[in-house]
């Protein structure tokens, strides 16, 4: 069986991090959304994919070329404006034959476990089309999934009511017949998956483990502890460097080449990407996420917070609750402050204004390439565009700061 992913969206309710990549390009517990759905398409068996490319869609090319590393076969479809999931699969019609059953696939969704190999095992049992269904403390989010006595799917709602808000939604992976695309040329997906249910019937197949549809910046930072909690074990590569006493608990993954000086404490589950430089007396607390070729600096405390590719963290920084973009610098002395005084929940002026996270505990939202000088004290919600320069924070001689 074939999949058709579709890898074209945006994510803007995920800036500042999806102005410079596509959402599926977003690092999670150390690897891409799209290379974790790569990697479990071909543990299910599926080498054939026809993937639908839009935002900053060239990423996405350079780093899977034609999928030969990753064990698979890439076509790419490009959506050059991309608008909504309608057109992007329209789009791939041609590159699949009437008659022709394949695997539908949301590349930004992320699991725990196999969902495809879930699906098509779904599918092998009753032989017509299946929705991966789950549930989610975020339904409102998301349509409505209703189901009779023999778990067939019987209507779908896309923007639910309060009154008609059930328990289950679509969890982003389907086997589909050919006659999608046709059923695309004149409804919504929301339409063509119900004029699916009433052709050739639609069966579910219950999603029971863990399940994030990322909407916002925070949700990289549950996606880490959700994918962490399941490992059991530590994975550190025979090229890593101690460089003298260093302390280890729990399930920590270190990548080669990394460096990490004496003094340095590293509790999991935590994540080091290759070729990073763990400097002396660090702290690295559970569920945080260092990227490839990162510089931490003596003294620095990181705590449940996701660094992407090639950040720099000063001396005596604090870290936590937090997202830093690829290439950004964090200055000497920055404190990332993760909750208010009172409690209150958290809010974050994001590009469509001001936004309740619903948490009183968060950090700082750095974009890729910004610069946060030293001695700076980022508050709680903090949101820093991509590029932008945060000036070093002095007292003397007395300056604007």
């Amino acid at each position: 069986m074939r999949a058709l992913v579709l890898a074209a969206g945006r994510g803007t309710g995920l800036y500042p991090f999806t102005e410079t990549r596509p959402k599926a390009m977003l690092p999670i517990a150390g690897e891409m959304l799209l290379e974790n759905a790569l990697k479990k398409l071909r543990a299910a068996g599926v080498t054939d994919v026809v993937m639908v490319v839009g935002h900053c869609h060239q990423r996405i090319i350079d780093y899977f070329s034609h999928g030969a590393v990753h064990g698979v076969t890439i076509q790419y479809v490009k959506q050059e404006n991309p608008t909504d999931i309608r057109d992007a699969a329209r789009r791939a019609r041609d590159f699949f034959q009437p008659g022709e059953i394949f695997l539908l696939v949301y590349a930004d969704v992320l699991t725990s476990g196999n969902i495809y190999r879930h699906v098509i095992q779904t599918f092998g049992s009753f032989n017509e089309p299946v929705a991966a269904i789950c549930h989610t403390p975020q339904a409102q989010n998301f349509g409505t999934v209703y189901l009779d006595a023999n778990m067939r799917i019987n209507r779908l709602v896309e923007k639910p009511s309060e009154r008609e808000m059930g328990n289950y939604v679509l969890a982003g992976v389907f086997v589909m017949p050919f006659e999608l695309f046709d059923f695309l040329e004149d409804h919504e997906m929301d339409s063509s998956l119900n004029a699916i249910i009433g052709s050739s019937g639609l069966r579910a197949a219950i999603w029971e483990e863990p399940w994030l549809d990322a909407q916002r910046p925070w949700d990289l930072l549950e996606g880490n502890q959700m994918m962490m909690r399941s490992w059991t074990e530590a994975h550190v590569s025979g090229t890593v460097q101690l460089r003298g006493a260093v302390q280890f608990r729990g399930p920590v993954t270190i990548e080669p080449d990394v460096v990490i000086e004496s003094g340095a404490s590293i509790f999991g589950p935590c994540f080091i990407g290759r070729g990073s430089f763990i400097g002396n007396g660090v702290l690295v607390r559970p569920y945080t996420s260092i990227g490839a070729d990162c510089t931490i600096g003596f003294g620095v405390e990181l705590k449940n917070c996701t660094l992407f590719d090639r950040v720099r963290v000063g001396r005596l920084s604090y870290i936590g609750d937090s997202v830093i973009g690829e290439d950004a610098f964090v200055g000497s002395g920055t404190m990332t402050v993760n909750h208010n005084l009172e409690r209150a929940e958290i809010q974050l002026s994001l590009k469509e204004g001001i936004v309740n996270s619903g948490l009183d505990k968060l950090g700082s939202f750095v974009g890729d390439g910004a610069q946060v000088g030293a001695s700076n004290t980022l508050a709680a919600g903090a949101v820093i565009a991509p590029g932008d320069i945060v000036p070093t924070h002095h007292t003397y001689p007395r300056g604007e700061n």
